[in-house]
């Protein structure tokens, strides 16, 4: 099937069909990205977060509709450049405890929906970030300790954690927006978690500003995740391998 049918296909729904594209693309992807970075753990990161953001925008009826490859190698670089960008801005640290001030949820049925949110949140994750969330979140270690069990030095593991930590933030907010159904609104609400923790380009944040100014359920669902993001209903990780 040419990559054009294939196209057509994730736009309509079907996984399968994604599946084929990563493993016609996902080699050539391999070998731009270790064009742009040196360590060998980030070229998989980056081909993961490049894919994952292609196929956001095939769900949202975007994307390429005939190159593909081309498609994917100028995502890759815009991912790439923003990342470098993100991470001069970070403060390396073994100590995460500051960035995980929660309360326990005092309502056993809000909780248990929290968890529900958290676990989907969770198994969306590309694999190597569920991995080195588990070790920090739950079992409690630091990036130090964690390093040498994925091949990274600690500054490369504490910026895995960091970009896997706010992957699992926004896809913990995501988990909270079902139920929109025209397709600007689901345009909207796949970008509300980047919207509200400031992650989106100035383009697609000005696109949704103007959605949230003439759609009243998008613009509740925007208070409702205000509190969520805010900490009220922060996520577990403990819950979230249920």
């Amino acid at each position: 099937m040419e990559d054009a049918a294939l196209l057509d296909a994730v736009r309509a729904g079907d996984p399968d069909a994604y599946g084929t594209l990563w493993e016609r693309h996902s080699d050539a992807a391999r070998g731009l990205a270790r064009t742009l970075v040196r360590d060998p753990a980030d070229v998989e990161d980056l081909v993961a977060e490049t894919f994952a953001k292609v196929l956001a925008k095939l769900r949202a009826g975007q994307g390429p509709q005939l190159a593909f490859r081309a498609y994917l190698s100028t995502t890759l670089r815009h991912v790439c450049y923003h990342r470098h960008r993100r991470d001069r801005r970070l403060q390396f640290t073994d100590d995460l405890t500051r960035y995980d001030v929660s309360e326990p949820f005092p309502d056993p049925t809000l909780a248990a929906l929290e968890q529900s949110y958290a676990a989907r949140a969770f198994r969306k994750l590309p694999a190597r970030w569920r991995e080195v969330l588990w070790r920090t979140e739950v079992e409690g270690n630091t990036p130090s300790q964690v390093a040498p069990l994925l091949g990274l030095t600690p500054n490369a593991a504490a910026v895995l954690a960091h970009r896997a930590r706010e992957g699992l933030r926004q896809g913990y907010l995501r988990e909270h927006l079902a139920g929109a159904t025209s397709a600007d609104c689901r345009w909207t609400s796949d970008r509300l978690g980047g919207y509200l923790r400031a992650r989106l380009s100035a383009r697609e944040r000005t696109k949704v500003g103007h959605h949230l100014a003439r759609c009243r359920q998008c613009a509740l669902r925007v208070g409702e995740l205000s509190e969520v993001n805010g900490g009220r209903c922060r996520v577990r990780m403990r819950h979230a391998r249920a």
